[in-house]
């Protein structure tokens, strides 16, 4: 017969019995993010405004396009795994299931929108 207290058998069962990996997901992204959001934002600050030819020629360029891209990538597996911690601590059943289906469809497909409107871009 094995004993096993109370810390052993919790060991292991957070509400998404991984939380660990997320969690340094999570954490390394949120710095890459915090280092790229200030200068995405200068750049597309600095085009807010303009004409369409002169917005068009910033993000043509290659660093401009390139942080962009990042930046939405990221951003948006950053949204989607955060999110997800907060359906798995907080649904279960079928209301997980759901939720879980429309957060991978709207991060996916947002993500997909933005990359194909700067590749539009870029390519113009």
């Amino acid at each position: 017969m094995r004993y096993l207290t109370d810390r052993k058998r919790a060991e292991g069962k957070g509400a998404a019995h991984g939380g660990t990996a997320t969690h340094h997901y999570m954490q390394l992204s949120a710095v890459g993010l915090a280092f790229m959001v200030p200068v995405f934002l200068y750049i597309f600050g600095h085009t807010l405004g303009q004409s369409h030819e002169a917005v068009i020629a910033t993000f043509s360029r290659p660093f401009p396009a390139m942080l962009t891209g990042l930046v939405i990538f990221i951003a948006m597996r950053h949204f989607s795994k955060g999110a997800q911690s907060v359906i798995d601590d907080y649904t279960k059943g079928t209301a997980h299931k759901t939720l879980s289906i429309l957060l991978l469809f709207i991060s996916y497909t947002v993500t997909a929108i933005g990359l194909y409107a700067l590749v539009r871009i870029a390519a113009f």
